[in-house]
Order: structure tokens, then C-alpha cells, then sequence
């Protein structure tokens, strides 16, 4: 369990255009338990006209702040008629622009809930009804099973193949405490797959390892509310050169997801006022495992020879 971090169909990213694959995918609807508004626009792309098309682009090149006015600037934005908007808000099953924007207000105060925050409400709520063990117990086995559940197949079957494309050089980084989880999946890539490296904190080491970044690139990045400007700021300057985006995020979302190729998105109920990282954990070992099956034998051959390397360097 860790803290939150400080702070779609992109428009710009290197995952312009790219609609969500796989037909079994599950397809959320706008009251589904979970899955935040940006999410749930991402995951119907593939249902949507072009014109419609049209509309999650601009909300997600400008989210939310694209979807706080009025329908009229919403479809100037998007150069369609206010008709479309509606008929697409439809489609996420919106019954109209005055309760999508509920959603939205609703979604922006949970994206600034900070564990103060959190800490506070429970106060005013009184003391929690149980000890911390049955609230985990009943909270987390929950929130992972979310996560696998409402994790589009086509999202992760792209990160999988992205990352088992040996011809790309993964770093990973992330904020605060979720820079945590980049090491800890940089850990397993070194086993399985190499040519992975966690995005260093220093200056001189950042600068040496950015510099050369190009088409060859691929970032996994992680972003959790309350987004990191530094994490948004990397995105926008790796993808200008080419690289290639992976974000593990919240089902809020991160900026970054605006950039990102992939988007995996986790749940992060906890039984404290601190958000949890327990479904990310989940989703990023289902990410290693899914990448061994598709590696095959080549990591199983990757894993012998660290096995060996080890030995002779005295590592463990």
C-alpha cells in the first residue's frame, strides 16, 4: 500500500488514431463501478463514427477542462455538430451534457483527494466500523479483481507486445512512490527480456540517458493522482522524438494518457487514507507473465543466462 502521487484516443501521442483491439474486450458503460469518464471514452472508441471519433479526441486532448463548457464549444473544438456530441455521450450512456458533466465535476474532486483529504473525511465520518485487517481483507481482494476485470484484453495483448520487442529500449520511471513499481517491473524485464533501465533521479545521469532518446524508445511510465507535472513534461519531450508510451495510471487517468500508445489503468481502494498500489502490483506481474508466454523459450534462455551471470559475478 503506498500514497498517491503528487501532482484516450490521444490527439498528438505516438497512439494517435490507434483504436482499442480485441473484440472480447469489455465495454463499460457510464455507471460502471470503476472506470472513470476518460477510461470509459478510450474503451469505446472502437464503437464510435468518425465524427464521434472527432469528439473523444477533443476531450481527451483537453481533459476534462474540454468537457466543462458549453455543448456548442465542445463541438467547436471537435468540428461537428452538437447533435454528434450528444449522440456520443449517449453512447458512454450518458442520458444527457448536464449529467456527463456531473461525472466530470465528480471525477476532478476525487482526482485531488489527497491522503489528507481522506484522512480528514473519515473523521468527520467517524471512527472506520472495523479493524484494518477485515478492511483490507473486504477492500483489496476487490480492487485487484476490478482492475484484472475491467482491463481492456487489447490494451494489455499491445503493451505485451511492445514490450517483447527486443529492438526497443525500455526505461521506466515514476513519482514519488510509484517510481517503486517502475523499479520493481525494470527488475523482471532485466530477467526476461534485457535492454530495460529505470530513469535515474540524478542530473547528470537523467540528461546522459535522455539524450539519445528516438524512435527506438519505449517509456513505461507510472502517474497516479495527484499527477506529477515532471512525468507529463518526460512524455511530452520522449514522444516529440518518437518514442513510445506504456502509462500505468489510475482510472482517472493521467495527462499522460493524452501521449501514451497503451493505457493501463488501476484501481486504488485501500483500507487507509493512502491509495493503494496493490492492483498495480497485480497488474504489472500479469503484464510479465503474459510477456513470458509471448517471449517463449528466448526467456527462458534470458533466465539461464542471468542464472549464470550471477554465479560468476557474485550477484543474487
Amino acid at each position: 500500500m503506498s500514497t498517491s502521487d503528487l501532482a484516450g484516443e490521444p490527439g498528438t501521442g505516438a497512439g494517435a488514431g490507434r483504436a482499442h483491439s480485441g473484440s472480447d474486450d469489455a465495454v463499460p458503460s457510464a455507471d460502471s463501478p470503476g472506470v472513470g469518464v476518460a477510461a470509459l471514452i478510450r474503451q469505446r472508441l472502437g464503437e464510435c463514427s468518425p465524427a464521434e471519433r472527432r469528439v473523444a479526441r477533443a476531450l481527451l486532448a483537453s481533459y476534462p477542462a474540454a468537457g466543462l463548457g458549453t455543448v456548442a464549444s465542445l463541438a467547436e473544438r471537435a468540428e461537428v455538430s452538437a447533435p454528434t456530441v450528444l449522440r456520443f455521450l449517449s453512447r458512454l450512456g450518458f442520458g444527457g451534457y448536464p449529467e456527463f458533466q456531473r461525472a466530470l465535476r465528480d471525477e476532478l474532486a476525487e482526482r485531488e483527494t489527497s491522503p489528507l483529504t481522506a484522512y480528514r473525511a473519515a473523521e468527520r465520518t467517524g471512527a472506520p466500523p472495523a479493524g484494518a485487517l477485515p478492511r483490507a481483507a473486504a477492500t483489496l481482494p476487490d480492487a485487484v479483481a476490478g482492475t484484472l476485470a475491467e482491463l481492456p484484453q487489447g490494451e494489455l495483448d499491445a503493451a505485451v507486445r511492445l514490450f517483447a520487442d527486443q529492438q526497443l529500449r525500455v526505461t521506466a520511471a515514476g513519482g514519488r512512490f510509484s517510481g517503486l513499481l517502475a523499479h520493481y517491473l525494470v527488475l523482471h524485464l532485466m530477467q526476461v527480456r534485457g535492454g530495460s533501465r529505470v530513469l535515474p533521479s540524478t542530473p547528470v545521469e537523467r540528461t546522459d540517458m535522455l539524450v539519445d532518446v528516438g524512435r527506438r524508445d519505449l517509456f513505461a511510465l507510472f502517474d497516479f493522482r495527484r499527477y506529477e507535472e515532471p512525468t507529463l513534461a518526460l512524455a511530452r519531450e520522449v514522444t516529440a522524438r518518437g518514442a513510445r508510451v506504456v502509462l500505468f495510471t489510475d482510472r482517472w487517468l493521467s495527462p499522460v494518457a493524452g501521449l501514451a500508445e497503451v493505457v493501463l489503468p488501476s484501481r486504488v481502494e485501500s483500507p487507509s487514507p493512502y491509495d493503494s498500489f496493490v492492483p498495480t502490483l497485480a497488474l504489472v506481474e500479469t503484464l510479465v507473465a503474459a510477456l513470458i508466454d509471448r517471449l517463449g523459450p528466448a526467456a527462458g534462455k534470458r533466465l539461464k543466462a542471468m542464472e549464470q551471470a550471477q554465479q560468476t559475478y557474485g550477484g543474487s
